[in-house]
């Protein structure tokens, strides 16, 4: 058996359905992928690659795969910082250059140490195919236990060559428990478990926190039954936004950096915090000032190295959120009703509600991104898949777009912007039946816009709506403080020139539409999930419409 082989009947027996890759890499394994029904997305770029097999796992919940050259092995390697960010299981494998030829300024030849050991679990240099099955199994088990992660395998020869084309005495190693997440299920102990429940029960003003461990634990159920049972109000990070109901009278929105204001009100006026699946990091917390220091915290996590990273203990659980839930509710009786913080919670809520109104329902051409939200949040598909891309995406997505059913999803870029875009067709190909929105915005299309060329060839059939204010209008203000207003010299550094992404989007094969005033939307929504193909929808947006600053304590 060739390397080769072994590498495509081991990724086989993992579920894996997708390759995502940028050539020239181990073509003997994507022959022999090929014989087994894996689909090959040979992209335009490595980071384009990795954006694509970590909206695959996410969507999946189990590990995805991407490939590169040696000389695209670091552009991989930041591709990597998403999936990195996102805990998400990705296995990455790269070619090397010859062993022989490392310190000797071999051709396009860098260190691969470094980049990937920043943004994976578990990297490992493979010189031979008998060394292949054992790393192999690593990676897949290290990606997916504890907090999941992406991991690495380099392959000597700069397409792998040493190790794909090499035959050998070996055999295929696939341990299926780590084939989907989580594969182990660990419950925090009973006692822990009551004295929780305890805390919870005395709180006058308790929130819960729901983080992406809630998504990947597939938890929404029992987040839900946990909130009403003990009447707790229910904020969720943007990981999580799509397990709470959005118009659950419990429902606080989004904290922290790309937040509602009310649920950063709402957090920093609780007196004790659950944390569930959160790593309380810097975007949710907005650079750690809500909740402020001080805070009276309990925090739920699978990985113990998270619990209290951020903020003190009043205590803390370790195990997976699903069972750990479940068993709170079998113990948990029924809180008081705390009709008064209940109350306050909703008023907060409606108030910024009521704040957002005149844009949320403006008519004005160019469109406020706010009202497209609006369009978007009605007609978004009952069982649609919102893929978000960051800055104002991020934040225009967590703030205005609500998800109104139980079998939508959403998943968002956690670092780079340009994400959205492969992200939304590496989550189409792990739910191939389910419609796919990508939302971003014309900053964030022309990082990998040649990848509609991909999803053209590969028949991967997203709808990209794009919020086009033909600027970077988030980096506005900064730039216009430094300067003093606004001169010719401060718009070149955020303005751009206009463009037409639905010609654009033709010009690949695509469908292309154009969206002027809000009444069009849904119509061009209707023609773009029934479309049979990748379809852009070019919203022209107000670029006077800039996303809110996060409210914070003063």
């Amino acid at each position: 058996m060739t390397g080769g082989k072994l590498l495509a009947d081991t990724v086989h027996g993992y579920g894996i359905s997708h390759v995502f890759f940028m050539p020239y890499i181990a073509p003997r394994a994507l022959m022999e992928m090929e014989k087994l029904g894996i689909k090959r997305v040979q992209t335009h770029g490595e980071k384009s690659a990795a954006y694509m097999a970590d909206a695959y796992a996410r969507v999946k919940r189990a590990p995805g795969l991407c490939m590169a050259q040696s000389v695209g092995a670091v552009n991989l390697a930041a591709g990597l910082q998403d999936a990195w960010l996102s805990c998400s299981p990705v296995v990455a494998i790269t070619g090397r250059e010859w062993q022989g030829h490392q310190l000797r300024h071999a051709y396009q030849e860098v260190d691969h140490q470094a980049p990937f050991s920043a943004v994976t679990k578990y990297s490992a240099y493979v010189a031979k195919p008998e060394e292949l099955s054992h790393h192999l199994r690593q990676a897949f088990r290290s990606a997916a236990s504890g907090t999941p992660g992406p991991t690495h395998l380099d392959l000597q020869g700069i397409d792998g060559s040493a190790v794909v084309n090499v035959a050998a005495d070996l055999n295929v190693e696939v341990d299926a428990q780590f084939a989907q997440l989580p594969p182990f299920r660990p419950s925090a102990d009973d006692e822990t478990i009551s004295a929780a429940l305890e805390l919870l029960a005395a709180a006058e003003r308790p929130v819960i926190v729901a983080g992406g461990g809630v998504t990947a634990s597939a938890a929404r159920a029992e987040l839900i039954a946990l909130a009403e049972q003990l009447s707790i109000p229910v904020a969720t990070a943007l990981n999580a936004k799509a397990m709470f109901p959005a118009d659950h009278p419990l429902a606080v929105g989004v904290p922290g950096s790309y937040s509602r204001a009310c649920a950063n009100q709402i957090v920093c006026e609780a007196d004790l915090l659950f944390y569930i699946g959160s790593h309380t990091g810097g975007q949710l917390t907005n650079n750690y000032s809500i909740p402020p220091p001080g805070a009276r915290v309990i925090q739920l996590d699978i990985n113990p190295a998270e619990i209290g990273r951020n903020y003190a203990l009043t205590l803390g659980l370790q195990g997976d959120v699903r069972n750990t839930l479940r068993k709170m509710l079998e113990s948990a009786t029924e809180s008081p009703a705390r009709t008064s913080w209940i109350e306050h919670v909703q008023g907060r809520v409606k108030a910024w509600w009521e704040s957002i109104d005149e844009h949320y329902h403006s008519d004005a051409a160019p469109m406020r991104p706010e009202r497209l939200c609006k369009e978007l949040s009605e007609h978004l598909p009952a069982d649609a898949i919102l893929v978000s891309d960051t800055g104002h995406s991020g934040i225009w997505t967590g703030t205005m777009l609500d998800l109104r059913h139980p079998d939508q999803s959403f998943i968002r870029c956690s670092g780079s912007l340009g994400w959205g875009l492969p992200a939304a067709m590496g989550a189409k190909c792990a739910a191939p039946d389910r419609p796919v929105l990508c939302f971003t915005g014309d900053g964030g299309i022309w990082y990998h816009i040649a990848e509609l060329e991909t999803a053209v060839r590969c028949g991967i059939n997203t709808v990209t709506v794009v919020n086009n204010n033909h600027s970077l209008n988030q980096e506005r203000d900064g730039v216009e403080t430094i300067y003093g207003g606004t001169t010719s010299g401060s718009d070149e550094l955020w303005l751009f020139e206009d463009a037409d992404f639905a010609a654009i989007a033709e010009s690949f094969g695509c469908l292309g539409l154009t969206v002027t005033k809000p009444s069009e939307i849904a119509g061009a929504l209707e023609r773009a999930f029934a479309a049979g193909r990748p379809v852009v929808i070019d919203v022209k947006t107000d670029v006077e419409g800039i996303a809110p600053l996060a409210w914070t304590p003063k």
